[in-house]
């Protein structure tokens, strides 16, 4: 096993192997169909997945779906907050489609993080600064209209915090958010999707532009899944969002406007006050196979 202290030099080839990080045991596995692409999980649930010889190719269906509706916003550089980093696979998207921009990550576990930027050249990336902190932390420390994007990625132990899914945190980020920005968050959620309903209701409660991205057997409760809403308060592209979504490799349905309110239906907004126990993934529905 390799340990936590091992380092790469210059540009050396990353260290397969298992290292100790605050929320579990990471894992460093290479992709044997492309020569420096690497899986990152911790306990054996999939985190992120990274190339390093080319930055746009997102593997995980979401982050893809995540991508698209980047490219989908207006051209040119931005100024972005990722809230949850991991081997920072948006960001890395980010800097290589809008040269220019300029990027802060948000992740609460460091040693994952010195993980990553020793052997998945997290150094590489141009204008990233990446801080330390929960991500509800941080959003409170950003000044008012400062960011054209924020994208909330936030998983701990394959679960989503709580926190994050606000009313209160959500109003945070609308605060941060410039008038024609954009919020991106990844849900997940089961058969039924009652927290992404919920979820769904709680970002309708502060931003009046709302998307709903999923795979249509997410939708229809055949499985365990992704769920990516993007809001803001200016009209987004969905007609465009919605001819990515259909060509895409793996295609999704993409829901709003009266479509969406049916889907949110009696659903009420998460508050601070309430004691919240987010949906947890059957084993392994976002993780690795079992070993033998």
């Amino acid at each position: 096993m390799a340990g936590r202290g091992t380092k790469r030099r210059g540009t050396a080839r990353p260290v397969p192997g298992r290292y100790p990080v605050r929320f579990g045991l990471a894992e460093l596995l290479a992709d044997a169909d492309r020569a420096n692409a690497w899986l990152l999980t911790v306990d054996e649930v999939a985190q992120s997945y990274v190339d390093l010889d080319d930055p746009t190719h997102l593997e995980f269906e979401y982050v893809r779906r995540i991508g698209d509706v980047i490219d989908c916003l207006a051209d040119g550089p931005l100024e972005a907050l990722h809230l949850g980093g991991a081997g920072c696979t948006v960001p890395r998207y980010v800097a290589a489609t809008r040269p220019g921009s300029r990027q802060l990550v948000f992740d609460a576990d460091e040693p994952l993080i010195d993980l990553v930027r020793e052997q998945l050249d997290l150094r590489a990336i141009p204008n990233l600064r990446v801080r330390i902190s929960d991500g509800r932390e941080g959003v409170a420390t950003r000044r008012d209209g400062s960011a054209d994007l924020v994208v909330a990625d936030v998983f701990q132990r394959a679960k989503m915090p709580g926190d994050v899914a606000t009313l209160e945190f959500t109003t945070d980020v609308a605060r941060v958010l410039r008038p024609a920005g954009t919020y991106l968050i990844n849900v997940a959620d089961g058969p039924g999707l009652k927290f992404a309903r919920r979820v769904v209701a709680t970002i309708g409660a502060v931003f009046p532009h709302v998307v709903m991205l999923a795979d249509s057997g997410v939708l229809r409760g055949r499985r365990f899944g992704n769920v990516v809403l993007v809001a803001s308060r200016a009209d987004l592209p969905v007609d465009e969002i919605t001819r990515r979504a259909a060509s895409a490799a793996f295609p999704s349905r993409v829901t709003s406007g009266a479509e969406l309110e049916r889907f949110r239906g009696n659903a009420k907004p998460i508050h601070d006050d309430e004691a919240l126990d987010t949906p947890r993934p059957p084993w392994n529905v976002f993780g690795l196979p079992p070993r033998t």
